[in-house]
């Protein structure tokens, strides 16, 4: 199977480690991975500012970019939801009848990692070790627009020595909602405020999402309250070997594409 890594810009830009996070837990599951360098946004920024047009070269030069691979993986629900819910409708305003047509090739071969580690893959337990407690906070992109449901904890409770805290209200908004943090800063601060301080109620010493804008946000927060807490992307969780001098490949079911 040859899976096409859209990193997204966020994490081209700030969070790098991420997407050799995950290129490292899909080669180690036997997935060949190819990272087209023509990507770029996927236009969630300026489709949420209501710049809707200007979204049409970047949806036409994301199909082209993904065009050949037979899935596309990528670490962000956030940006997942975007192709998935909204490239149709962009497409819908350009002059290319083609784009529809792309758009329609490409929207299905995309998954969020979860998804695809659980649900194409079949497994849960990807040969990852990181023996310290872990909260997590599901993400509402994941939640509320992906439906990942429970694939992120079933994926950590599968990793070798991890203790997963619960976290409370983890359901709340972190407050970072992209653009929203920039127009309303002091609602984002105060919501984020009060996922700090259920962050820090848990005791665990890492914090994991698997999105990273939710993480960077909250991660803020935490740094400067000069909390003894570590932000993570689950990625980067599945991805680790700490603890354990040899992790096999776990065997797993056949693909489901």
């Amino acid at each position: 199977m040859r899976a096409g890594l859209f990193i997204t810009c966020f994490n081209d830009t700030l969070f790098p480690g991420v997407g050799r996070a995950t290129v490292t837990v899909l080669e180690r599951l036997g997935v060949e991975v190819g990272f087209p360098e023509a990507q770029t946004c996927c236009g969630q920024m300026h489709f949420n500012s209501g710049y809707r047009p200007e979204c049409v070269p970047l949806v036409d030069r994301f199909t082209r970019a993904f065009e050949g691979y037979d899935v596309i993986v990528t670490p962000s629900p956030s940006c997942a939801s975007m192709v998935r819910h909204y490239h149709r409708t962009v497409a819908s305003l350009s002059d290319d009848p083609g784009l529809a047509e792309r758009v329609d090739d490409t929207v299905p071969r995309l998954y969020e990692l979860c998804e695809f580690l659980v649900d194409v893959l079949g497994v849960t337990d990807v040969g990852a070790s990181f023996p310290h407690p872990v909260t997590f906070h599901p993400t509402c992109h994941s939640r509320r627009l992906l439906h990942i449901g429970d694939r992120p904890e079933r994926l950590l409770q599968a990793v070798k020595g991890l203790e997963m805290v619960p976290l409370p209200r983890a359901a709340s908004c972190c407050g970072f909602g992209g653009t929203f943090s920039v127009k309303n800063p002091g609602t984002s601060g105060a919501m984020g405020a009060d996922k700090v301080a259920d962050v820090l109620e848990t005791g665990a010493p890492v914090l994991t999402a698997a999105d990273t804008s939710c993480l960077m946000h909250i991660g803020g927060m935490l740094s400067r309250e000069h909390a003894p807490v570590k932000v993570m992307h689950l990625a980067e969780i599945l991805a680790s070997t700490e603890g354990a001098e040899a992790v096999p490949a776990p065997d797993r079911t056949e693909a489901r594409i």
